[in-house]
């Protein structure tokens, strides 16, 4: 089970930090990734990062203002949002997959075995 927590109401320019808890055991084989999806809108990569936390990547629309990072110690993965903008509004997803190669990451979202519920980030301008 996932469960995102951090979203909420801000201005452009704020920053928000997300938060995704993995119940169970073997966080630290799993591959971790962010999706979001507006309203009207397919849902989108945002960030991957592999299990080790050496790899990641990220879509072109958040790269150099989201960093992703895991803290396997406490099954928890981050999407630190900077520099926030109207288009960022969105419902975020994290997911999951296991993965047997610690430098492993994917942007594909059918690649991903579990999903959290999404948390809601509304930026206004």
């Amino acid at each position: 089970q996932l469960v995102e927590s951090g979203g909420g109401s801000v201005q452009t320019g704020d920053s928000l930090r997300l938060s995704c808890v993995m119940s169970g055991r073997f966080f630290g084989r799993y591959v971790m990734g962010w999706f979001r999806q507006s309203a009207g809108k397919e849902r989108e990569f945002v960030a991957t990062i592999s299990w080790s936390g050496g790899s990641s990547n990220y879509g072109n629309s958040v790269k150099g203002r989201f960093t992703v990072s895991r803290e396997n110690a406490k099954n928890t993965v981050y999407l630190q949002m900077n520099s926030l903008r109207p288009e960022d509004t969105a419902v975020y997803y994290c997911a999951a997959v296991y993965s047997m190669t610690g430098d492993y990451y994917t942007s594909a979202a059918d690649e991903y075995r579990w999903w959290g519920q999404g948390t809601q980030v509304t930026v206004s301008p």
